[in-house]
Order: C-alpha cells, then sequence, then structure tokens
C-alpha cells in the first residue's frame, strides 16, 4: 500500500508550489495524479490562490448593505440559523433550516440571501423533512458577530450598534424573520356558557419560542418599539414562549408579518 501520509503530502506540496509539474509529482511518490491534482486545488483554496475565484465586497463595509432585507435575514439567523466553517472549504456558511412544509419560508429566506450577499450564490440542502438555505461568504463574521463557539442559549447574544441602528429602522422586518425561523400563528379555542349552552370561540394568536433570553428579550423589545402587546408563558415552569393573542396586536401582526407557509 502506498502511503500518502503528512510527511508525503507536504514533500509533493512542497515540490507543487516550486513548480513541479502534477504528472512528475504523481510519479515520484506513485500517487494517483488524482489525488496530486487535489491536494493542489486544496492548498492553493487555503491560500487564496484559486484562479477565476474571488471574493465579492462586504456588503456592510462598502456601504451598499439592504438593510431591510439584513434586518429579516438577522431574524432568521438568531433562531434557526447557524454559521459553520468547514475544514475543507475556504469560505464559512450560512444556512437557515426550514421545514418542507413553509416552501414559502425557503423562497423568502433565499431572496433576503441574495439581497445582502448580491454576489454570492445560494443553494438549497435537502435534510430529512427540511431544507438548509445555504450560502458561503468570507464576510459571515462581520454581518453576524454574534455567531460563537457553542449554542446560541449559552453564550451571550447582544446586537451591535449598527445592528441596533438597523432593527431601530426596520423592526417589522426583524420580527418576521424571528416569527417566521422561531415563531408561528395558529388558532387557539375555549369554550364558555352562555345562556346554559356551552360555546367555542376561536381565536388567531402568534407564538416565538426560543430557549435563549438573550434572543427572547430582542423580540419583546421589538414589540414593545412597534406597540404589540405580548404576555410570558412558560413550558414545564420556564419561559421559553411569548405569546401575542390582544386582538389589536393580532391585527398588527397579521398586517405586517403573517403567518410563514
Amino acid at each position: 500500500m502506498n502511503d500518502h501520509g503528512t510527511e508525503v503530502r507536504h514533500k509533493a506540496l512542497a515540490l507543487l508550489r516550486n513548480g513541479v509539474r502534477n504528472a512528475d509529482v504523481a510519479r515520484r511518490f506513485n500517487i494517483p495524479p488524482g489525488t496530486i491534482s487535489y491536494w493542489k486545488h486544496m492548498d492553493r483554496a487555503k491560500r487564496g490562490e484559486c484562479p477565476g475565484r474571488t471574493q465579492p465586497p462586504c456588503p456592510r463595509c462598502d456601504g451598499t448593505l439592504n438593510r431591510p432585507a439584513y434586518s429579516y435575514l438577522l431574524g432568521l439567523y438568531l433562531g434557526d440559523g447557524y454559521i459553520v466553517q468547514n475544514r475543507a472549504m475556504r469560505s464559512p456558511s450560512l444556512q437557515v433550516t426550514c421545514a418542507d412544509a413553509h416552501p414559502g419560508l425557503m423562497d423568502e429566506c433565499e431572496k433576503a440571501m441574495r439581497s445582502v450577499f448580491t454576489g454570492n450564490s445560494v443553494c438549497r440542502v435537502r435534510r430529512k423533512g427540511c431544507r438548509d438555505v445555504k450560502l458561503y461568504s468570507m464576510h459571515l463574521w462581520c454581518l453576524f458577530p454574534q455567531h460563537g463557539p457553542g449554542r446560541k442559549h449559552e453564550r451571550t447574544i447582544v446586537l451591535e450598534a449598527w445592528q441596533q441602528d438597523i432593527v431601530d429602522a426596520h423592526p417589522w422586518e426583524f420580527l418576521r424573520g424571528l416569527i417566521h425561523s422561531d415563531g408561528c400563528r395558529i388558532t387557539n379555542w375555549t369554550t364558555r356558557t352562555i345562556a346554559g349552552e356551552l360555546k367555542r370561540y376561536e381565536y388567531p394568536r402568534y407564538f416565538f419560542t426560543n430557549v435563549s433570553a438573550d434572543i427572547r428579550r430582542l423580540c419583546t423589545d421589538t414589540l414593545d418599539r412597534v406597540g404589540v402587546e405580548w404576555t410570558q408563558c412558560t413550558r414545564n415552569g420556564t419561559p421559553f414562549n411569548i405569546s401575542v393573542a390582544r386582538k389589536a396586536s393580532v391585527a398588527l401582526m397579521d398586517l405586517y408579518v403573517g403567518a410563514k407557509y
């Protein structure tokens, strides 16, 4: 069996960097040419030397950020989004998980990604019962400084001043992102006895559910800002749920947020 260990790989890469042809390196170490070609490609990618692949400018730093789309995407990210740095890829990826039951949400998520990262491709990765709407960009750290090791509810989540300015200017887009990721619009029902007759009443209600107290606070602060009344509900004694049930507040949510579809 041929030894394709680290030492051999380093020797092969040293020759390749000095301009030795792939075929000559393959013959010298008795390694398939395809393996040598892959090693060379990955080495060049790590050093940012892949031909024809240039990173688009940062939408925040170059001043072209689509602020309403970013506010919506920020809400999605804080709910069901995450950033992954894959060792095999040079760029980190932003992924937002959307259930197959909500194809319209996938479309809106993809539209927001394309509006914020105008020079990047967006794809959908099939998973059991859902899709990951996904893009690669070297500028994700700049756009989403909340990223860090561990789960979101295990670390502090605070918006930067420039992010808060965007949320203040576009609060409904931010709320739509939060509700469309970790929220829902449902129809509740109750019964009342009127004149001796038991009657059933139905009414719409919005929920936002998130384990992170910081993210729930971002939601409730924004609800306060737009004049939506809310209450906090408990699940097994833990206040994970934010409820909007007042008729006037539900009407506002229906007008600016709406159910995911």
